[in-house]
């Protein structure tokens, strides 16, 4: 998550959910607290109805004398019931919807106290229950206990509830989606000029640009500003080393011509391997100066093309080594990508492939891939005797040699690898399939 627009997308996604998800809990148990009352209400209203229409008749028997005002109660299957039990739990009236079933009762309060139960029909109904304990005046003050009754299924009501809990979701879902949406286009806005400064700094990096411009709000500017003094002050320094170099390498270049025209007038046998060593020192020299003027240019590193660059020193190396003739195979991942001074990759490419040259039967195999998400692991293996696994360490010290009569000096591979360590990479030998070395350069993504 290297993305500011994202973490902010998710943390506010995560806050939406939080605060929407508490919303939600809180207006269910309201809905459903208020409800369940009404439903009390409900039930209460008809218990009272039945109280109003019991009479006792003439044998001493509580009836009811008209029928009740809510007509569910004479439908079957209604869903509202009712029933009046005497003291030994015998049922003295039971309403019409309650015929052919076995409507359980809760266990009554204390007399004229009311008492809600929720209780479950045979088939697993759910069922809201009222109870009321009378005593009623019969004749001459004599007390009969009766206990009222009035029940109804809670299917409706659940159903009711969860086509509210669908609609709530559905309504925050909706909203947490315009938020999120008008959320992100602000974020684009605010977020625009950080945008831009990574646009620019990459044209900076890819020569399109001197500088960063100074369009930016006022929280920003100071950053700007400072990034465009560092880059201002790291050209200049560079300007002086080119410049103190060029000089120091135009002085050198005297002595050294010198040096091969003095060698000349001898006329020693040996000529031909002073003039190799001059030519080398003087090879050594320029890149080795080479390398501060590079150093001081590192802030703003560009990509090189590695299929060319590889391409084009494979046929230069071909043309070298045409005698022993290789066969050189070249395989580059398009991913794979390498940010910094292309005379570096030659230096490193070029020692690397040239050692594989000296010391192949046949065949050479040069692959480039990406490391990881970027970056470039360049890997150079031959058919060649290989290296001894106890040598393998000492071979990547400066001037070590394996073989004192094969050409060269032994830096050839401690300067690749100051290379590789100058770019935060590494050098590793081990041995190859072909059954040479395989040497291998990993440069991870600048």
């Amino acid at each position: 998550m290297y993305s500011l627009n994202a973490r902010l997308l998710i943390s506010v996604s995560l806050l939406l959910l939080l605060f929407f998800g508490a919303t939600i809990v809180v207006l269910d148990t309201a809905f459903r607290t208020a409800g369940e009352q009404a439903r009390e209400d409900i039930l209460d209203g008809h218990l009272m109805s039945m109280l109003a229409a019991a009479e006792i008749d003439a044998d001493g028997s509580l009836e009811l004398r008209r029928d009740l005002p809510e007509p569910r109660f004479s439908n079957l299957g209604s869903g509202l019931y009712a029933a009046i039990h005497d003291a030994a739990g015998a049922t003295v009236y039971r309403s019409r919807s309650a015929l052919g079933l076995d409507i359980p009762t809760a266990e009554p309060g204390p007399p004229g106290r009311e008492r809600f139960a929720r209780l479950a029909l045979d088939d697993g109904t759910p069922l809201l229950s009222l109870t009321l304990a009378v005593q009623w005046e019969i004749a001459e003050g004599e007390l009969r206990p009766f206990v009222f009754s009035v029940a109804e299924s809670l299917d409706s009501f659940n159903a009711q509830v969860a086509g509210f809990r669908r609609q709530l979701f559905g309504w925050f879902a909706a909203v947490a989606a315009i938020m999120l949406l008008s959320i992100w286009l602000v974020l684009r806005g605010l977020l625009k000029p950080l945008r831009q400064i990574e646009t620019e700094i990459v044209e900076i990096e890819e020569g399109a640009r001197q500088t960063l411009s100074g369009d930016f709000p006022n929280e920003l500017t100071g950053v700007a500003r400072n990034l465009n003094l560092l880059i201002d002050s790291e050209r200049a320094r560079s300007d002086r080393y080119r410049h103190t170099l060029d000089n120091l390498a135009h002085s050198l270049k005297t002595p050294l011509a010198a040096m091969r025209s003095l060698a000349g007038e001898f006329g020693s046998a040996d000529n031909s391997r002073i003039n190799e060593q001059i030519a080398r020192m003087d090879e050594i020299v320029r890149y080795q100066l080479r390398k501060p003027r590079q150093a001081a240019g590192t802030l703003l590193l560009t990509p090189i093309d590695l299929s060319e660059e590889t391409e084009r020193l494979v046929g230069s190396l071909r043309k070298v080594h045409r005698d022993k003739a290789p066969a050189i195979s070249v395989s580059i991942d398009e991913r794979a990508s390498f940010r910094g001074d292309g005379g570096d990759y030659l230096e490193m490419a070029g020692n690397l492939i040239d050692n594989a040259c000296k010391w192949c039967e046949a065949h050479v195999r040069v692959g480039i891939k990406p490391a990881g998400t970027g970056g470039m692991v360049l890997s150079v293996a031959d058919d060649g005797p290989g290296v001894p696994e106890e040598a393998r360490e000492a071979l990547l010290q400066r001037g070590m040699r394996l073989d004192e009569n094969t050409p060269g000096h032994g830096i050839g591979l401690a300067i690749v690898k100051d290379i590789a360590e100058s770019y935060g990479g590494h050098l590793a030998l081990q041995s190859a399939d072909l059954g040479g070395a395989q040497f291998t350069i990993t440069i991870p993504q600048s």
